[in-house]
């Protein structure tokens, strides 16, 4: 990336906003963006979590999304009323519908974490992308680090 962008949104904690908050990260990163996609499937994920697993999804509630891209770093953070427990990807059956969301962040995000502040909690994730050369994107490459889990011996 050549410049430097940093960006801010709120919006209301409604488990509909998530699309906004994805069509957020791409036009932030701009169209054609070699990790617009995986950044906006990751902060979808995340905005969800804040509401579900948190106070986010109380009337009147809120969730942040701010974006932070330097040099070849694109860092994103999700900041939420803080719940009672704390982000931690879960193990989920084959045949749960939930329960995902933190594990794709956790295998497809370069880093990932979350803090306390102030009763709000934020999760961040990190992705990291090679500039093509010169000045055409079509040869720019988003860094996913697909981790696999650990095949358990039965």
């Amino acid at each position: 990336m050549t410049r430097a962008v940093r960006e801010t949104v709120t919006l209301a904690g409604r488990a509909e906003r998530a699309r906004v908050a994805r069509a957020f990260m791409v036009g932030v990163l701009g169209s054609g963006h070699p990790c617009g996609d995986v950044a906006a499937l990751l902060v979808g994920e995340l905005f969800v979590n804040s509401i579900r697993h948190g106070g986010s999804g109380a009337p009147g509630e809120t969730v942040a999304v701010a974006v932070k891209a330097a040099n070849d770093v694109i860092r994103v953070e999700v900041t939420g009323l803080s719940g009672p427990g704390v982000p931690e990807p879960r193990p989920a059956g084959s045949d749960a519908e939930d329960g995902r969301g933190l594990q794709l962040v956790a295998r497809v995000a370069a880093r990932w974490g979350w803090r306390r502040r102030g009763g709000r909690t934020v999760t961040w994730f990190e992705l990291y992308f090679r500039p093509g050369k010169g000045q055409e994107s079509a040869t720019s490459t988003c860094l996913v680090a697909i981790r696999l889990p650990r095949a358990v011996p039965r």
